[in-house]
């Protein structure tokens, strides 16, 4: 049980032993890594290139087991983090992604696909990585040296004490991450630290602390394979579980989703189709009278309201579907 003030942490991974030296100092330049588990040569394999093809293939599938135990021993942590994240949303505040490298990256992925997705606007979910829009194609790992910088980036989006930071550092040692979170915290804002790393290994200035212990990658030191698999699980996880929790989803629908492909039109005509009965033709009258919106068409269509009915009773109830569906006792 955590104790009140302490970050809600997650157990590690149990299996095959590591080195799990104990970190001394502040974990920034000058530092040796080497006893961090993400640093650290994988003990199973140290003759990666003499290894045939078929052996190597078989090698990664067997190692890319672990992110998925280690998401899921991380799983109260999550969860901690979702309701978190979400009370801060019901109450207009904002969820950013911050990092370096891949780990930047990845946050940036993630809140590129929530608009798409869940019809949120660009705004409420934002990734913040070193070096901008630029690093995103070419590397720039030297900007993640700057303390300072993960502080002015996040002061460049008016980042406020009603946000909520996710710091994404898979060793846990980025001072680009480790300044965001402090000037997060400083605010009086929700600071959640993400690494691949034990917590007695590299603290982290957070609230929520989840910790995805991968363990040494294949080839060593390049936490875009294990670590970086964890990682876009979780924030699969963290984003998804947040905008259920804020009425995106109906069922295991995405009722929010925004109609701006062939592809997603479809998509919406067979939720229609599915959840309110109604055929392709009617499907698309709807939407049209919606203006696009999956959720309202279902509401029209299952309550028989017209479009600004529909629009009145999602606004009352927050904007979630089922309850206004069970306003006007439709299911």
């Amino acid at each position: 049980m955590t104790s009140p003030g302490q970050p809600t942490q997650a157990q590690p991974v149990q299996g095959k032993p590591f080195q799990e030296e104990l970190f001394q100092g502040e974990p920034f330049q000058g530092q040796d890594r080497g006893h961090l588990l993400t640093e650290q040569a994988h003990a199973l394999n140290t003759q990666l290139d003499q290894l045939s093809t078929a052996e190597l293939v078989q090698l990664f599938c067997e190692e890319d087991r672990r992110p998925q135990e280690a998401v899921a021993a991380a799983a109260p942590a999550l969860a901690a983090a979702i309701e978190a994240i979400a009370a801060r949303l019901t109450q207009n505040g904002r969820l950013f992604y911050l990092g370096a490298g891949t780990s930047g990256r990845l946050g940036v992925l993630d809140a590129a696909e929530c608009p798409p997705t869940f019809c949120s606007p660009p705004e409420l979910v934002q990734g913040v990585l070193a070096g901008g829009a630029p690093a995103l194609l070419r590397s720039s790992e030297g900007l993640e040296d700057r303390k300072e910088a993960g502080k002015a980036d996040l002061q460049a989006r008016d980042f406020s004490g009603a946000d909520v930071l996710v710091g994404i550092a898979a060793g846990g040692t980025t001072p680009y991450v480790h300044g965001g979170l402090d000037y997060a915290r400083s605010l009086g804002a929700l600071a959640i630290a993400l690494a691949c790393v034990p917590a007695a290994q590299v603290p982290m200035p957070a609230d929520i602390d989840i910790r995805l212990i991968t363990g040494p990658e294949l080839l060593t030191g390049s936490t875009r394979l294990k670590a970086g698999t964890a990682t876009k699980m979780a924030l699969n996880i963290l984003s998804t579980g947040v905008m259920v929790r804020l009425g995106k989803v109906h069922g295991n629908r995405m009722v929010d989703v925004a109609v701006t492909n062939s592809k997603l039109e479809d998509r919406a005509l067979r939720i229609l189709a599915d959840l309110a009965g109604v055929d392709r033709a009617r499907g698309a009258s709807l939407l049209a009278e919606s203006g696009g919106s999956v959720k309202l068409a279902l509401l029209m269509a299952q309550a028989e309201l017209s479009a600004p009915e529909a629009r009145d009773s999602l606004s009352r109830h927050g904007q979630s579907l089922r309850a206004a569906l069970q306003e006007h006792g439709a299911s």
